[in-house]
């Protein structure tokens, strides 16, 4: 073999062993997470029908939380022995950290390493992984249908029957959450803050724009101090540890226009609220995948910017599975004691949640409220999870018309389109009496319904979700 061959040859083998170890790599990471049983019926899928991948680098691999007393300069000793890495400290929940470990050891090895710790540790757990379910988002087409008397001029409301039925494409009249009645009382305010914790949120979208939450003057940037600095002018993007939460898959906005898209500005649609703030929590990726970890970072950062000054009062989360996190479920309740109501859909699995749960819908805390959804005709969706003990109200769930990317609209099923049915209520609950604590914001809800007979057995409250019923006094 002459030289020029030699070299050409040397050559590709570099490369070809380059590219393995590449693959090799890529596997480790993809191990780092451990997948959760996903909940929901609609996997996010490429054009292909393939699943689509899950980009696991840079991320934590375990939560660990340590005993009150255990020193931050033990917590490192104990890190290093084991050839770890604080990624981050999660501030409002004491003693949690997320930790890295640098020899990409398999998730469920490192947490055991550190439940062994028993004097030392509350608990560990694998970053766990989070598919939600993604419905089929459908195009909608534009009506100027005569309107009901009284109703906004937005184009689409003809088509919201959640909020007017009047009996229409095979409905049953009145079986919607009497918005109208409740606009006699608010239409909501700016003063009010919902955080949609999903996949981002289109700030730009027209029928959003004017109720997106933006940082005030007056109000610092977050800053954390393992992560850095954020200039978070329209909230915050756990999934990749930036400041932009720019929606990049569309589940986010559609919730965020059930629950604030502008009312009576002749575009689009009518939110629950005509006026409100929405905060953009983005944790969930293009493909509708996220961790543990990054719901936890969201909602931590939820908290801070309560302490410093922005009227959080309600997170929506619309997704969840089967895992049970106790890390997860740590930091909702820590959103609970600075006054967050958390509200969560019950998911789309057609079981009952009293034997099969459903997180984050499942954990029993005071600030929690699940969400079954609905039918234009007040069934239950065949697709909704339920729960005589569990899950504690319907909304309506099928054939939500709602914001979509590029400043359009489509149509979507799920209990992801009911989860901000709840939580607009109780923006309007807030807006019409803004010292509610969260104890009575959340029982005044569960009160507040239309008894279905179907639906007991079902629900804990036996009804679907009425928002006049919900202001009134």
């Amino acid at each position: 073999m002459n030289r020029n061959n030699f070299l050409i040859h040397f050559a590709i083998a570099l490369v070809l062993i380059t590219i393995a170890g590449v693959l090799g790599q890529i596997d480790r990471w993809r191990s780092g997470l451990r997948p959760a049983t996903s909940e929901t019926r609609d996997l996010a899928r490429n054009n292909s029908g393939e699943a689509k991948q899950f980009r696991a680098d840079a991320e934590p691999e375990v939560l660990v939380r340590f005993k009150s007393g255990v020193s931050r300069s033990e917590i490192e000793r104990l890190t290093r022995r084991f050839n770890d890495r604080i990624e981050d400290r999660i501030e409002y929940v004491g003693g949690l950290q997320s930790i890295d470990d640098l020899d990409n050891a398999d998730p469920e090895t490192v947490a055991a390493q550190y439940r062994a710790l028993a004097d030392l540790v509350d608990y560990a757990e694998p970053n766990f992984r989070i598919e939600t379910e993604l419905p089929d988002f459908r195009p909608v087409a534009e009506r100027r249908d005569e309107a009901p008397v009284n109703s906004p001029n937005d184009p689409y409301f003809n088509d919201q029957w959640a909020l007017f039925n009047s009996g229409e494409n095979g409905g049953k009249s009145r079986a919607d959450i009497d918005a109208q009645k409740a606009w006699e009382q608010t239409k909501g305010s700016e003063e009010v803050v919902v955080a949609v914790l999903d996949t981002g949120v289109d700030y730009t979208h027209p029928d959003l724009v004017a109720n997106m939450w933006t940082r005030p003057d007056n109000v610092p940037q977050y800053s954390d101090a393992q992560l850095g600095t954020f200039n978070d002018r329209f909230g915050f993007n756990a999934q990749s540890n930036l400041a932009d939460p720019m929606d990049d898959n569309g589940h986010g906005t559609h919730c965020a226009g059930v629950i604030g898209a502008e009312g009576d500005n002749d575009l689009g649609i009518t939110g629950v609220n005509w006026n409100v703030q929405i905060m953009p929590l983005k944790f969930l990726g293009r493909g509708g995948f996220g961790t543990t970890k990054d719901a936890i970072e969201a909602i931590n950062y939820a908290i801070d910017r309560k302490q410093n000054g922005v009227n959080v009062r309600i997170i929506s989360a619309s997704w969840g599975s089967t895992q049970y996190s106790k890390a997860l479920e740590d930091a909702i309740r820590a959103a609970g004691e600075n006054g967050i109501l958390f509200i969560a859909a019950a998911g789309n699995s057609s079981t009952n949640n009293d034997s099969r749960p459903h997180y984050p819908s499942n954990y029993d805390l005071p600030n929690v409220i699940s969400v079954a959804a609905l039918d234009r005709n007040d069934s239950l969706s065949s697709f909704s999870n339920y729960g005589a003990k569990t899950v504690h109200v319907a909304a309506p769930g099928r054939d939500i018309v709602s914001t979509w990317l590029k400043e359009s609209f489509r149509e979507a099923s799920g209990t992801s389109m009911a989860t901000p049915h709840v939580s607009g209520i109780a923006a309007l609950m807030i807006a019409a009496d803004p010292e509610i604590t969260v104890e009575t914001l959340r029982k005044r809800l569960l009160a507040a319904t239309d008894k279905i007979d179907s639906l007991n057995g079902k629900v804990v409250s036996g009804g679907r979700i009425n928002a006049a019923k919900a202001l009134a006094k």
